[in-house]
């Protein structure tokens, strides 16, 4: 009898139940995952991205499946574990294994190569004006930068290095693989909390973006109709990523990791002889590094280290950063109205942020709403892709500064 209980104490003590009554945080980060699950299959809110992320974290938070344990004590970047003597590199967890190529940059360089590959440069080459609503849309990043240092004077409590306060900042340029690319450098022991909140925010741009552009335009700017783009020449963009890159990267050497990445996939495109590449940066590599980043970037929401007053700070400072990129867009945007004599519609200045293409169709959403007859979509598109290169350059100045 006595041996039948010692097996079923052994049994207990090794399963997971035992384990999440033990760490009760693990348990709150499975039901997250489970509201993330909800809101990626019924409400569809970015499911390419959130269904792989909320897998990861639900696969991290179960209880001894030890799937991110690093026994190397800091080789594949763990921070909360030491090491085992004697131990190699595989015997890890296998997602701390795959959490090397989101440690290097590998995943979101390679994502940038499939961005660049779907991307189309023409609405921004056709209207240059573009560059100058994608680069107001960056505003955001700035201000939580200036936003995440002042709290440590508020409180020493809140306080965030500068490093951090770059990190986070970067949410505002919604851009899930840059903000991955600048926390890994900056700040990895934040690249859960920044992850995530990137990724949640440009999931919720249809839900963010209405009310920002409606409270800073007039019932006339939103009914603004504008002419169509002229027709952009093949050699015009095919010469375009090349000439982006060698100016650019003169500038800011750190940024050609992300942006040298964008501008292949978008040469793959354009050139005309590289198509079985093109197809597949587009789609098979393309979704291949989506599951790999997806679940990767989840399964770092550990409860332990997630379950932080920090947490919520960093999505507080995420969605300023975010309301403050979209308004500099939509304020600059009134601007242009007014020197052009009414010819641009404020509202394709909120596609600044990087989130291609749904920034752009919230813009030509937002548009029809007052004007039936309005069709914003290409235009919103031009700020829309200058916004993926702001992003990374803002991305490249902020890594120049703190590393």
């Amino acid at each position: 009898m006595d041996l039948i209980i010692q097996v079923l104490r052994g049994l207990w003590n090794d399963s997971g139940l035992a384990g999440l009554l033990d760490s009760p945080q693990n348990g709150i980060m499975i039901l997250v995952s489970f509201v993330f699950l909800y809101l990626a299959i019924k409400k569809k809110f970015e499911p390419l991205l959130l269904v792989p992320i909320a897998f990861g974290i639900l696969l991290a938070n179960l209880p001894g499946a030890e799937i991110m344990k690093d026994v190397t004590g800091g080789l594949l970047g763990s921070y909360n574990e030491e090491a085992v003597v004697g131990a190699k590199w595989f015997e890890s967890g296998i997602l701390r294994i795959l959490y090397v190529g989101v440690k290097s940059s590998i995943f979101p360089c390679l994502i940038f190569m499939g961005v660049g590959a779907m991307t189309d440069f023409g609405p921004m080459l056709a209207n240059p004006v573009s560059l100058i609503l994608g680069a107001a849309a960056q505003l955001g990043i700035y201000i939580a930068f200036i936003v995440a240092l002042a709290l440590g004077k508020i409180n020493e409590g809140w306080a965030f290095t500068p490093e951090q306060a770059a990190a986070i900042a970067i949410i505002g340029g919604a851009d899930g693989p840059t903000a991955i690319f600048l926390a890994s450098k900056l700040a990895p022991e934040l690249l859960a909390p920044i992850a995530l909140a990137a990724y949640s925010y440009m999931a919720l741009i249809p839900i963010i973006q209405p009310p920002i552009m409606k409270l800073l335009t007039t019932k006339k700017e939103r009914e603004v109709k504008m002419t169509q783009l002229r027709q952009v020449s093949k050699t015009e963009k095919i010469i375009f990523p090349i000439a982006v890159l060698v100016f650019i990267a003169l500038l800011l050497p750190s940024v050609v990791p992300l942006l040298g990445m964008l501008m292949l996939g978008n040469l793959f495109k354009e050139c005309g002889v590289t198509d079985r590449l093109s197809d597949t940066a587009q789609n098979a590599l393309m979704n291949i590094v989506t599951i790999m980043l997806g679940v990767c970037v989840g399964a770092t929401a550990n409860g332990q280290d997630f379950l932080k007053i920090q947490t919520i700070e960093i999505v507080a400072l995420g969605l300023i950063a975010f309301a403050f990129s979209t308004a500099g867009g939509v304020l600059i945007g009134k601007i242009l109205y007014r020197i052009t004599g009414g010819k641009i519609n404020p509202l394709i200045g909120a596609a600044g942020v990087s989130a291609v293409p749904m920034a752009a169709r919230v813009a030509q959403v937002e548009g029809r709403k007052y004007n039936p007859t309005n069709f914003l979509l290409m235009h919103a598109m031009g700020p829309n892709v200058a916004g993926v290169i702001g992003s990374a350059v803002a991305a490249g100045f902020l890594l120049v500064m703190f590393r």
